[in-house]
């Protein structure tokens, strides 16, 4: 006779090898989009990869979409939580543009801008896909605005500059910069433009220097 509580372990075991198997599954399809891009990642390259059963692809996730979709969310989750680390201590403009050349470093070193510019280009032949790219795009509008609040807020200029607007268009040329270094894989440039922002916030600050200081209520 069975010991009681053998069924939790069992069932406990069985929920460890699917996280297991899943986690290989979204570790394979990140790979594969990094080298073979949208159009090369199929349900066969991607459980290859793995070294698993084509067929739980769709056991674990319904769809090639759905895990390409899980793929995203991996990588999205950590650069959340590595570049949230790198703007805590963020005291200044100027140190808020270094993180934000040291994340599109990254981005490229990791390789991790392939898979959203992958997706995003899967998302023009893929109806619904590029609803479900643009929510996961979506915490990254908050996380830029948080930033530049936390660094701009006490600033003259923060009046004159919505958070709101800036930090889209913060993340829009972002998003740009790394598809065209994507495409072209020149990054230098890329880089220049970050120093001319640089150049640009030291300037800013060189002015609201002189600005009359906000008023209190």
């Amino acid at each position: 006779m069975a010991k009681s509580g053998s069924p939790s372990k069992v069932a406990t075991a069985g929920t460890e090898r699917s996280a297991n198997t899943r986690q290989a599954l979204v570790d394979a399809a990140i790979e594969t989009l990094k080298e073979h891009g949208f159009a090369g990642a199929s349900a066969r390259a991607i459980s290859e990869r793995a070294g698993l059963n084509q067929g739980l692809v769709f056991y674990y996730f319904g769809s090639v979409a759905n895990l390409l979709l899980a793929a995203l969310d991996a990588v999205s989750d950590d650069r959340m939580i590595r570049f949230s680390a790198a703007v805590e201590n963020v005291t200044s403009p100027n140190e808020l543009m270094d993180v934000a050349a040291q994340i599109f470093r990254e981005d490229l070193d990791t390789g991790h801008v392939t898979v959203l510019v992958e997706m995003i280009a899967g998302a023009s032949s893929t109806p619904g896909l590029g609803a479900e790219v643009a929510t996961r795009i979506g915490p990254w509008f908050t996380f830029t605005k948080d930033a530049i609040d936390k660094t701009f807020g006490d600033s003259p200029f923060a009046s004159l500059l919505p958070a709101e607007d800036v930090a889209y268009t913060i993340v829009a040329l972002f998003l740009g910069l790394e598809m065209l270094t994507h495409l072209d894989g020149d990054r230098e440039r890329a880089l220049t433009i970050f120093g001319r922002a640089q150049q640009l916030v030291t300037m800013l600050g060189a002015f609201s220097a002189f600005a009359p200081p906000k008023e209190t209520p």
